[in-house]
């Protein structure tokens, strides 16, 4: 059986996504990013092995982790200057059970020698992908919501998702959920 891309998210209210959906400002060369496929990645793990994928869902599944309530707040671009690649809204300042978890997910995958993505962990849910967008272009609409409140959410759970490289963009599974406890 050939390997799975598997990435663990937070995923959001159908409400909130659709608030982060609306906030698309139709600026040419800006594909934003579809309401059902919005999530905060914990981690990406790339190609997984069927045995590999076993191990790491028993791992994950033994994460114990309480609900809390994140923020949703502030609206950039990666990189922060020059022309924009990635539309993001961030955590606001974030969340230690967020930053927790993560840490959580990356040992759980260490443990079985995935290989975890050790850059600084930069929490955000990705609204658009851009190309060949000007920062000027995009300037009206970060300075009116680089302040951008959009409220809290309960956290609950995180998945397990396979990704599915498709011509009409990615293709979602769940795999596994792990709920608080």
């Amino acid at each position: 059986m050939k390997p799975k891309r598997l990435f663990v998210a937070i995923d959001f209210p159908q409400s909130v996504r659709a608030f982060l959906f609306d906030l698309d400002p139709q600026i040419r060369g800006v594909r934003w990013i579809a309401a059902e496929q919005m999530h905060l990645t914990l981690g990406f793990f790339g190609d997984v092995p069927e045995d590999v994928d076993a191990k790491f869902r028993e791992k994950l599944s033994a994460i114990h982790f309480g609900a809390f309530f994140l923020p949703l707040a502030g609206v950039g671009t990666f990189p922060p200057k020059g022309p924009p690649k990635i539309i993001w809204i961030g955590t606001g300042r974030g969340h230690p059970h967020l930053f927790q978890l993560h840490k959580r997910v990356t040992d759980a995958a260490l443990a079985v020698g995935l290989e975890p993505d050790l850059r600084p962990f930069h929490p955000h849910i990705t609204l658009a992908r851009c190309r060949d967008v000007s920062p000027q272009s995009m300037r009206k609409f970060l300075q009116t919501n680089v302040d951008l409140d959009a409220g809290m959410v309960h956290v609950e759970s995180f998945h397990l998702y396979s990704s599915e490289l498709t011509p009409a963009g990615p293709i979602h599974t769940p795999q596994l959920t792990v709920s608080w406890n």
